[in-house]
């Protein structure tokens, strides 16, 4: 296996790295355990989390996510871990997080607060990559970088990132970071998949001309990419599935981006080009995720371990350049079928 560094740090990781936002709803601990087992016996080291996690977000249940994992990594070397975890902040409106009463911000106070919290309930005295969930556009950027900066200097947190933000956000940061002093923004983790391309525009060139690696979630675009919901009627189990069937009208909203008209259209020609090319569509979607050269490492989730072994086909595969170019045939004719 091949490591990969994170930005400018000293971080080695897998280029698979474990996603545990399912861990306390789809997968319940015995079953989350299995899965980190079988990744990290794998060599996978990078495990990524959030205080928010499980998804879908709720006050009874966040933190079990980081609970879990500190529970797990108890008995394993610390160091032969890469840990990750994020700071919820507002959300920019799109959703209430329903920690600290639904008053989070990406200010000091909350930054403080949220990677005490962190600490102890994964059960360590530092934590590998702190990110910013989303970025805050009301709190200004030197607030928010000087308290990351600070948790650096104080050795809680090694490097900081973002994620979910933009090529002006990343840029500002960067920018706010030099000027200052502060710990710069070493990794942005964005949705990147198959289906969704969009951070081959702007995003990409800041990732490559600033060494900032991307940390690409849902590579199987929420499972769609699985094949698993071209079918009619729809009879899986899956995450878009019960939330089509929500009365909250954000997950419906959620639902209807991940799965609609183009993007089950484009799943269904992808399915070809995996046949043709001999492998599961959940190794084409991975693999396919992680072969840019601004990625360090591709955030899969899993609800079972049995789901882990496509995408452990994909960790040293490199796709044949008439597969990569029947999958860029495929995103011509249906552009950007997420957006």
């Amino acid at each position: 296996m091949t490591h990969r560094y994170i930005g400018k740090t000293g971080l080695r990781v897998s280029p698979i790295c474990l996603g545990t936002m399912t861990f306390g709803t789809q997968a319940d601990k015995k079953e989350s355990f299995k899965i980190m087992d079988k990744a990290y016996d794998r060599g996978i080291n990078f495990f990524d989390t959030a205080e928010i996690y499980p998804v879908p977000p709720s006050g009874k249940l966040a933190g079990i996510s980081e609970e879990w994992v500190g529970e797990w990594m108890a008995d394993k070397p610390r160091d032969s871990l890469i840990i990750a975890t994020k700071v919820a902040g507002a959300a920019n409106g799109w959703f209430v997080p329903p920690i600290r009463h639904g008053l989070t911000a990406m200010d000091r106070f909350h930054i403080e607060r949220a990677v005490e919290g962190s600490l102890k309930r994964l059960k360590t005295d530092y934590i590998d990559l702190y990110q910013m969930h989303w970025p805050d556009t009301l709190i200004p950027k030197e607030e928010t970088l000087e308290a990351f900066d600070r948790l650096v200097k104080s050795g809680k947190v090694r490097y900081v990132g973002t994620s979910n933000d933009t090529a002006y956000g990343a840029t500002k940061a960067l920018m706010t970071s030099e000027h200052h002093g502060f710990a710069r923004f070493e990794s942005i983790q964005n949705n990147f998949s198959l289906l969704n391309r969009r951070f081959l525009d702007e995003l990409a060139e800041v990732c490559k001309k600033e060494q900032i690696s991307l940390l690409p979630y849902s590579p199987l675009a929420g499972g769609v990419l699985s094949g698993k919901y071209n079918q009619d009627p729809i009879n899986v189990e899956g995450r878009f599935a019960t939330y089509l069937k929500s009365q909250h009208q954000r997950q419906r909203a959620m639902a209807s981006r991940f799965m609609n008209d183009k993007t089950l259209a484009s799943t269904q020609k992808y399915l070809g080009v995996a046949k043709r090319a001999g492998i599961d569509p959940v190794t084409l979607a991975t693999a396919w995720s992680k072969q840019f050269d601004f990625v360090a490492s591709t955030i899969i989730g899993a609800t079972s371990a049995e789901q882990l072994d496509p995408i452990f086909e994909a960790m040293d595969l490199e796709l044949s350049s008439e597969v990569l170019a029947e999958c860029n045939k495929v995103h011509e004719e249906i552009l950007y079928p997420m957006g």
